[in-house]
């Protein structure tokens, strides 16, 4: 299809992207043309897969996809409203207490994407009068929550507990409510929240304590319960947001708490309010997931045995992956710090043609020379696979002058 004429309207939107172009970190998305797997084609290259949120390979799992067949023959491919007019429909309510019994919480409330969970949630339970303590690498759409409260915001030294509590003592006899929030899993260093001591912080100073679990579902605590369980903190956080679209394998977010806590949200949580409730396949799909999670710990086995491997030979072969000047991974989550945004794409960009695929991320997702390609294990890759990523890694990574 041929270019359209460049409109003056939209010329900054053009000056934006050649300046992207200029510092190399302008990209194309690359289009899958088969199965999320650990092998699989993307732009008609075959490739090992190692940029995916699919920890556990649920997303091509066949007992999800004919849960979500079933339920697309039994009640349609949508719901047709949103969840408050028309389009609660049963298998909706069934997900969110499935999710509510799994996380040990009262209640439950599904939103569109872990996105409009967290953004939803943070906006609506807090105003301008209010104050939110926020850790610095906290996901974007926990900052955009936070702005669209309108409520101030206090950012804290990342996982660094004494300057939190510094700020909640000078907020402590403002008038307005405290909320602390953190990651359970930070997204892009793969470093666990100090979820414990932030929780006893919130108890200490009356706060409103709040974890995003998105990276954290599926992959930590028992069959994947979240930080939460993970740190034995079960009744010491207020609201616990999670995904359904990295290691669930399908699409969504959810918010867990009490009930009043889920009730005020089905009144107030615009992201909720104003969109059309999941297809019942997704719903479906979903619960079969959890099944899965609660009947095969071996999974996550599998996920860590692979994340140990995998880690500790990219550092015997002279890799940084976090500790030096950026945070550690502690998870599957493996960051290759690379620093210059340009060499990070090129990087990213031999490795494709060499047959691995590895997110490069720079600026403005992460800080100016903190680039890296992020790398993301999984429970299904193969022992032989990982050995011939590590064998493309190292090749590429020596042709280029990325390691000695």
């Amino acid at each position: 299809m041929s270019q359209s004429p460049a409109r003056p309207q939209l010329a900054h939107l053009t000056a934006a992207l050649d300046e992207l172009r200029a510092k190399g970190t302008y990209f194309k998305l690359r289009i899958l043309d088969d199965q999320q797997a650990p092998v699989c084609h993307y732009d008609g290259r075959k490739v090992i897969n190692l940029a995916s949120n699919n920890y556990l390979g649920l997303a091509n799992d066949p007992r999800l996809i004919e849960a979500a067949l079933e339920a697309t023959r039994k009640f349609g491919v949508g719901s047709g409203a949103v969840r408050t007019i028309a389009g609660t429909m049963r298998i909706h309510m069934e997900l969110e207490e499935k999710i509510a019994r799994f996380k040990n919480v009262e209640a439950c409330v599904v939103f569109q994407s872990g996105f409009t969970a967290n953004a939803g949630a943070v906006s609506s339970i807090l105003g301008k009068e209010d104050f939110i303590l926020s850790d610095e690498l906290n996901h974007a759409s926990i900052i955009d929550g936070a702005r669209l409260s309108r409520a101030r915001i206090l950012v804290f030294r990342h996982k660094d507990t004494a300057h939190c509590e510094e700020l909640l003592k000078e907020v402590a006899n403002e008038p307005g409510h405290k909320l602390v929030i953190t990651d359970g899993v930070f997204s892009m260093d793969g470093d666990i929240g100090p979820v414990d001591k932030l929780a006893a912080l919130a108890e200490k100073y009356g706060a409103i304590m709040m974890v995003d679990d998105a990276h954290a579902s599926g992959v930590l605590g028992r069959n994947g319960r979240g930080s939460v369980d993970h740190f034995g903190m079960h009744g010491k956080v207020d609201v616990q947001v999670g995904t359904l679209s990295k290691a669930i394998g399908c699409l969504g977010g959810y918010v867990c708490g009490t009930r009043d806590l889920i009730d005020y949200l089905y009144h107030r949580a615009r992201p909720f309010l104003f969109s059309t409730s999941h297809p019942p396949a997704v719903a479906a799909a979903c619960m079969a997931a959890f099944d899965i999670l609660e009947q095969e710990p071996e999974r996550i086995e599998r996920l860590w045995t692979n994340t140990r491997y995998f880690q500790g030979e990219l550092k015997r072969a002279g890799f940084n992956v976090g500790g030096v000047t950026t945070p550690a991974s502690e998870t599957p989550i493996t960051p290759i710090i690379i620093g210059d945004g340009r060499k990070t794409m090129e990087f990213s960009r031999a490795l494709f043609e060499e047959g691995v695929m590895g997110t490069g991320i720079a600026f403005p997702t992460v800080p100016e020379g903190k680039a890296r390609i992020r790398l993301i294990l999984t429970s299904e890759h193969t022992k032989a696979q990982l050995e011939q990523a590590l064998e493309t890694l190292e090749r590429v990574a020596k042709k280029m002058g990325i390691l000695g």
